[in-house]
């Protein structure tokens, strides 16, 4: 073998050395080797930063877009309020005089005109309100897309193995608007690496192959996106309006697509490795100490590959704690991998350091949505005081007053130490937060309603609390909130349909009692409201008896109907008797939960009796009053409805049930607590036993009114009979079961024809607002 000049050996070494393995800017001059010229001329990687640059482009792009629709339709809705109020303020003054000239026993009476003024002529028919920020080819535009992108993918129904222990359940896919932004995406970073040329160097001696290069760049440009949609409190929100909890879809698939590019970023590494043509012996040279070559690079690989994979819907879902326990950490192992790896190599460390920042920046942003970190408020520190309500089909209610002050249809992240210390879950607020609805403890405070059916873990720990500990036990809340809450305002729509599915209905309630409050005080410019509720059994209707009675008092005339659909009866074991669900085992931890609780409970009485000595400044009769005063007012929170008795919440009577329904005798009760008729039909005949056992039944033909039916809803019908008397805008809400969802979105998808296949009708938008059904 030939045996190669000293000097030129040196020589070698030397290029060999500034082409390394991490790809340094090798400098080009005319001693370059050909190949190393020619790499700089097609795909110089001094100019690589040009890739993460592409991903942010197109991020900006599509963000600039939706806030531009986002800010239509906000303006749009501003605007249609505005004009209403003038329309009522300028009608108030040519009504009719209210006293011995109205005629107030009439059926006329139910109309908003008054009859017979004493000066001018009759008032005429109020004119139909321009809408002045309505653009007829924007609208029509808008219609199209959701035409399209309203549509869902059918529901995969999963059969039970009892074998296998597979549940029978639902598995719904995301939207198709979701899947045309992953698909774009997806085809937009593929293009992007695959398409300019070079993909490969001729030797590894020029660098690292140019399609790492620009997927390695493209993927570490996302991580800012990917981080900032995953925060609760983030810009993307107060921009666009889109809750976290919608977001949140687009952050999990932003991490596959960081998955599939750092796949990407690393299999040319294999194809063409450093270890080729004596790079190994010159890599070692270079990097002392390092034990493998590609070392850094799966250090923060590997983390990225444990995120997707723990984040898939189904290992979410059964191991929920464990994925909200360790999801955060590995995220800031797999972020300070990414800065050992890229080494400040190019822009990198730019994109590194704007994560680390949206990162810490939302954090502390978050500090000013936790009732506890506000020294003015009386939960500085040790929370609210909350009370544990046991509803009919073992539901739960947790009541907590406080200071706190949220929209309809908002969630928190409830905490109560007395039950688990590190278990922090979301729930739907189904109260509303009005002055009309105030708290026992002080016109400061409002009553936080959270309800929901306890399954397993924390849902289940709370039941068994209040099990234990009785109706007269209150525990330590610590909230986390509100965030969400629905893009659009219900009062700017002419009609509104509300649709729930069994416990879905606690995502309704607050929007309804908002909406009704509004149209008696003249703010919202909706005429009709349509409810439709499908629950198993009536007794899901005493969750909120008080609250749909107040819809039915004081909505105003003919506005408001409701319709109740019993979709199903209880289960009957082999033995005539019902089936009582299993009791799960009670933790061991309790006895260390209810120390942690007194522990709050003792430094809140402590800071009470502080504020009892401050404002007695002295006085032992004083005092002592107080101290009476604040021992009445700790029972101040909401009388609890407890299922007598309190130990066979678990279980069901011991007697055959029969599918009837007790009709409701006012006579036994007084006047305090009066039933409510929710319009319930005389008991079943045999036929509609058959029907219901098949769960289907044909709606009634009623138009006004409240009314409970037996069966499933026929949806579509339902909306193809409402869709006739829809005004210029309207409002469909749903939230409960996906085939609820999807029938819901594959009939409004269809009636975008109304409005951009234009038509005598005059309507001009058919919004869609979904909820998921997760509680």
């Amino acid at each position: 073998m030939p045996q190669i000049p000293q000097r030129e050996a040196g020589t070698l070494t030397s290029r060999s050395l500034m082409s390394l393995v991490e790809r340094i800017n090798i400098p080009v001059t005319k001693n370059s080797p050909p190949g190393l010229q020619a790499a700089a001329r097609q795909d110089p990687w001094s100019k690589s930063s040009k890739y993460a640059l592409g991903w942010v482009y197109f991020s900006i792009i599509l963000l600039v877009f939706t806030i531009a629709i986002h800010l239509y339709h906000w303006m749009s809705d501003r605007i249609r309020r505005a004009t209403y109020k003038e329309v009522v303020a300028k009608s108030s003054t040519t009504s009719s005089p209210d006293d011995d000239y109205e005629m107030a026993n009439m059926p006329t009476n139910n109309s908003t005109h008054m009859f017979f003024p004493r000066h001018a002529p009759l008032p005429q028919q109020p004119e139909e309100e321009e809408t002045f920020l309505s653009f007829g080819p924007l609208n029509r535009l808008i219609a199209l897309l959701r035409y399209v992108f309203y549509r869902p993918l059918p529901v995969l129904r999963v059969r039970a193995v009892p074998s296998l222990r597979i549940r029978k359940r639902e598995i719904s896919f995301p939207s198709p608007g979701v899947i045309f932004l992953v698909a774009a995406a997806v085809i937009f970073v593929t293009l992007y690496c695959f398409v300019p040329q070079p993909l490969y160097y001729s030797s590894i001696q020029f660098g690292s192959p140019p399609l790492a290069i620009r997927a390695g760049m493209l993927a570490v440009a996302m991580m800012p996106w990917i981080v900032a949609l995953s925060m609760k409190a983030n810009l993307v929100s107060l921009l666009t309006g889109i809750g976290h909890e919608r977001l949140n879809v687009l952050h999990r698939w932003g991490g596959y697509i960081c998955l599939f590019l750092s796949l990407i970023h690393t299999i040319p590494f294999y194809i063409t490795p450093v270890w080729d043509q004596g790079g190994l012996a010159i890599f070692k040279t270079y990097f002392r100490g390092q034990s493998y070559i590609y070392g850094t690079g799966l250090a923060a690989l590997v983390p990225l590959i444990f995120l997707c994979v723990h984040s898939l819907p189904f290992l979410r879902a059964w191991m929920y704690e464990l994925f909200v326990a360790l999801h955060v950490p590995v995220s800031i192992v797999f972020l300070g991998m990414l800065f050992w790896h890229c080494n400040n190599y190019l822009t990198s460390w730019n994109y590194l350091w704007a994560t680390a920042a949206i990162w810490l920046t939302s954090y502390c942003v978050r500090i000013f949505f936790l009732n506890w970190a506000n020294p003015r408020r009386m939960s500085w520190l040790i929370g609210e005081e909350a009370a544990v309500t046991i509803l009919p089909e073992n539901a739960v209610k947790v009541t907590v007053p406080t200071q706190v002050r949220w929209r309809p249809g908002q969630y928190v992240y409830l905490r109560m130490p007395g039950i688990s210390v590190f278990e922090n879950h979301p729930f739907t607020i189904a109260s509303l937060c009005s002055e009309d609805f105030p708290s026992d403890y002080g016109e400061q405070y409002r009553d936080m309603t959270l309800v929901f059916r306890p399954f397993g873990g924390f849902t289940r720990k709370v039941l068994n609390a209040a099990i234990d500990n009785g109706p007269n036990h209150t525990y330590r809340a610590f909230i986390d909130g509100p965030y969400g809450g629905m893009q659009r305002e219900l009062a700017s729509f002419d009609t509104v349909i509300l649709f729930a599915g069994g416990s879905g209905i606690t995502a309704i309630v607050s929007h309804l009692l908002d909406l009704i409050k509004k149209m008696r005080d003249s703010k919202a410019v909706t005429k009709q409201v349509h409810v439709v509720w499908a629950l198993k059994r009536p007794e899901t209707m005493e969750w909120f008896k008080e609250e749909l009675r107040i819809c039915r008092e004081y909505a105003p005339p003919e506005t408001v109907h409701c319709q109740f659909f019993i979709t199903g009866a209880k289960r009957i074991g082999p033995n005539g008797f019902p089936l009582p669900p299993p009791t799960p085992s009670r933790p061991v931890s309790d006895l260390v939960h209810g120390k942690i609780d007194k522990v709050f409970h003792g430094v809140a009485s402590k800071r009470n009796s502080a504020l009892i000595r401050e404002e007695a400044a002295g006085d032992a009769e004083k005092e002592r009053e107080l101290r009476r005063e604040n021992e009445d007012g700790i029972s101040a929170l909401p009388a609890p409805t407890f299922l007598p008795p309190p130990k066979k919440a678990h279980t069901r009577p011991n007697k055959p049930e029969r599918l009837t329904i007790p009709s409701i005798n006012t006579n036994t009760h007084n006047a305090n607590n009066k039933s409510f008729d929710f319009g319930f039909p005389s008991t079943p005949t045999m036929l509609q036993k058959n029907l219901m056992r098949f769960a289907f039944l044909p709606t009634a033909n009623k138009k006004t009114g409240w009314h409970t039916e037996y069966g499933r809803p026929d949806i579509p019908f339902m909306l193809r009979g409402f869709g006739k008397e829809f005004g210029k805008r309207t409002c469909v809400f749903v939230c409960g079961p996906p085939s609820m969802r999807v029938d819901v979105q594959n009939c409004v998808a269809s009636m975008q024809e109304k409005v951009w296949g234009g038509g005598e009708c005059g309507r001009e938008e058919i919004y869609l607002h979904t909820e998921n059904y997760a509680i």
